[in-house]
């Protein structure tokens, strides 16, 4: 089998596409990406056989379709912006499909998908993707569902990559009508840093207040959850204190509205200009803790009692102890192995259905589990009646 790694050359990409060389058992890996300098580099670093390189451009659909088809699968590792994009070359190729962001583009190719007799599974790194498996876990051991609770903590610096910028700015966007929870049986729209609930993560991270964020698990969980009558769904995250503390400053002062600006003659948004800025500096590149915490809360009942069911996840540390693990390398390495354990479970044919799915639907959370414990990743279970 072959697989197309699209945006490969990116940070959390480029870890996705480390571990098809480690555990998979592909016969070809592409790592296609627009920046040629990058991609090589990577293939370089990679020092496999199996991969090599190829300059796409996903705005141009018919040469990036032409690219594509002939592989079995593509791992979309391309920025939110792009999914629209990208999801439609996938589609028209006729590969497989899987990416990190899963905010609904792809839902119009999704008959495409199922034409095919392909799957596309939108939205599966650590978080969106491996919450919902947690989620499922403790879900399928109830007999209904009363509360779910999905949080997670993501210790990265501000602006790594143009890509994480855009995220910070896409998710706390005042106007954002996807910012949304789940409640007996409607989605509500919420403000930016609406309903703060302090959340107690895996040391080292720590309890901090986290907010809704516009995340698809609220969506597919609502949906995979239906016959067991939730009623509630609320999906929070942080990132490190001081970028909370930045992000709210910005959007106190309006600033994350993007409103253009002139400055010697030349229009900007202003906070293309402040995300400018933290990409060159030492304080939006950098940050004290490294890593990703996952918190996910389950409550319903069993046999007539009601349960609380709190899955948690522990990785390597990026003190340097563990070599791979150091420092952005246990944020970037939490976020593309699911994915490319994703693209995994496909190749071996784990997924039985077609179409457009929701990791849900997609995978056994078993199967996952067992993959991310080969790579040090583990999942905990506490339970308690309540």
């Amino acid at each position: 089998m072959k697989v197309f790694c699209l945006g490969g050359a990116g940070r959390i990409c480029r870890e996705s596409t480390l571990d098809l060389v480690q555990f998979s058992d592909f016969e070809q890996i592409t790592v296609g990406d627009y920046d040629e300098k990058a991609g090589k580099e990577v293939v370089k670093w990679l020092d496999d056989p199996r991969v090599d390189f190829v300059k796409v451009d996903v705005n141009d659909h018919d040469a990036t379709v032409k690219q594509m088809k002939g592989y079995d699968i593509v791992m979309d590792g391309t920025t939110i912006a792009l999914n629209g994009k990208t999801t439609a070359c996938i589609a028209e190729a006729g590969c497989h499909g899987v990416n990190l962001n899963g905010f609904g583009e792809e839902n119009q190719y999704a008959e495409i998908f199922k034409k095919n007799g392909r799957a596309c599974v939108p939205g599966f790194g650590m978080t969106p993707g491996t919450t919902q498996m947690m989620a499922m876990y403790g879900a399928n051991q109830l007999d209904t569902v009363e509360i779910v609770r999905v949080s997670h903590g993501a210790y990265r610096p501000f602006a790594f990559s143009k890509a994480i910028t855009a995220t910070t700015t896409y998710e706390y966007d005042p106007n954002l009508p996807t910012r949304t929870v789940f409640e007996d049986g409607k989605f509500i729209q919420v403000p930016p840093f609406a309903r703060p609930r302090d959340i107690a993560l895996p040391e080292p991270y720590g309890t901090h207040p986290q907010y809704i964020i516009p995340h698809s698990e609220t969506v597919t969980l609502a949906e995979a959850l239906k016959d067991k009558g939730v009623r509630l769904i609320e999906t929070r995250g942080t990132w490190p204190q001081k970028n909370m503390q930045l992000v709210r400053a910005l959007y106190d002062w309006g600033i994350l509205r993007n409103d253009p600006i002139t400055i010697n003659g030349k229009e900007i948004g202003v906070m293309d200009c402040v995300a400018e800025y933290l990409l060159n500096s030492k304080e939006g590149t950098e940050t004290e803790l490294y890593g990703y915490a996952l918190h996910i809360e389950v409550v319903g009942t069993k046999n007539g009692k009601k349960v609380q069911h709190i899955l948690t996840h522990t990785h390597p540390k990026s003190d340097g102890s563990v070599p791979g693990w150091e420092k952005l390398r246990a944020y970037t390495r939490n976020v593309g192995i699911p994915m490319s354990v994703a693209v995994q479970l496909i190749a071996k044919g784990k997924v039985k259905d077609t179409g457009l799915l929701i990791p849900e639907y997609a995978f056994d959370p078993k199967d996952v589990f067992d993959e991310l414990e080969k790579r040090e990743i583990y999942i905990h279970e506490e339970i308690n009646e309540l």
